[in-house]
């Protein structure tokens, strides 16, 4: 027979009670169990001494005979002492968020990393400006007039990657 320690649902309609009952696994929900091992009110706070009782012996007794422990009646003991935490396996994927909206986080984390890095670039460029200014003025005018300067080439280039129906942060 394989036996199980898990909850039994009692209580009003929305208004849950559980027993913690250690019964056949073959058995309905709130069937035939074996052994009444405690309650859990899940409508009393987290930290309340009422939320969860059982008898740590009994408890150790039945999982000393091989019954084993739903995931909730694990953490339980768990927090008592008497069992290990289990792992939580990643079930599904469906709460993350599909392709395309993974690609549109991903173009909007790189937009301000490159927003946080022109940022430090303009903090560090005051620093620069106080070394002697009159080496960086020869260089700013030989540069043709019609030609565009480096930084508004690169936010044209950027208006020009972006699709039509999204805007960039940077106009």
């Amino acid at each position: 027979m394989a036996l199980s320690i898990r909850l039994s649902r009692g209580g009003a309609k929305k208004r849950p009670f559980y027993r913690i009952v250690v019964a056949d696994s073959r058995k309905p929900r709130d069937g035939r169990f074996i052994e009444i091992l405690g309650t859990y009110n899940p409508m009393v706070a987290r930290d309340s001494e009422e939320r969860v009782n059982f008898k740590a012996e009994r408890v150790q007794h039945w999982l000393d005979v091989g019954a084993q422990p739903s995931d909730r009646c694990n953490r339980f003991f768990a927090d008592a002492g008497l069992t290990k935490q289990r792992a939580i396996t990643e079930q599904t994927k469906k709460d993350k968020p599909k392709a395309k909206a993974q690609d549109r986080l991903k173009q909007a984390e790189e937009a301000k990393k490159a927003a946080e890095e022109a940022a430090a670039a303009a903090t560090a460029a005051p620093a620069e400006e106080e070394a002697p200014a009159e080496e960086e003025a020869p260089a700013e005018e030989e540069a043709p007039a019609g030609e565009a300067s480096a930084e508004e080439v690169s936010a044209e280039e950027a208006a020009a990657e972006a699709p039509a129906g999204e805007e960039t942060k940077a106009e």
